[in-house]
């Protein structure tokens, strides 16, 4: 099992540069653990591209509904005192953002309880606090380079490239 972070679980659902990796990750486990907040983030990062016009709003409803058939299959940590206090200390020993210290404090709770060593993340901050914290991460693939800082300014033709992909059917059992 793999903890996934939002900048490697969106790809999954629409298609990015760093699609390929996330596939690539899934094939290789596509049992999943994530924070209470990744469905959040995702429905967030999906509003987003429905309002930029990179999606329909017939995709954005089609890919919702994927991530609600994925979210049916993952491991979720909820929020308590151990992830609370786990994201304040993060936050004093790496220069993370807070969703960013929750998603690393699930990842050490999960760890924890299922003894799990991997993260995927895209975002390179996460990637090396969670490198720090002794876990092995799932980055993108080379040629993709990083996803998440700076985030660059896609042009509309850009735009206009990058539509919806359905995961495939491992991704929902």
């Amino acid at each position: 099992m793999i903890f996934w972070d939002t900048s490697a679980l969106l790809p999954l659902l629409v298609d990015q540069p760093a699609s390929r990796s996330s596939r690539r990750i899934c094939k290789a486990d596509p049992s999943m653990a994530v924070w209470w907040g990744t469905a959040i983030e995702c429905a967030s990062g999906i509003a987003r591209l429905r309002r930029e016009e990179v999606v329909t709003v017939q995709e954005e409803s089609s890919i919702l509904s994927l991530l609600d058939d994925l979210a049916a299959s993952w491991v979720e940590i909820v929020p308590g005192d151990p992830l609370r206090t786990e994201a304040r200390r993060l936050l004093r020993v790496h220069p993370l953002r807070a969703a960013d210290a929750m998603q690393l404090a699930a990842a050490l709770v999960w760890r924890r309880g299922s003894g799990g060593e991997t993260v995927a993340t895209f975002d390179e901050r996460l990637a090396l606090a969670a490198r720090l914290e002794g876990f092995v991460v799932m980055e993108p693939e080379d040629e993709i380079g990083r996803q998440t800082l700076p985030r660059k300014r896609r042009s509309r033709s850009e735009l206009a490239d990058m539509r919806p992909v359905a995961p495939t059917r491992a991704l929902t059992h």
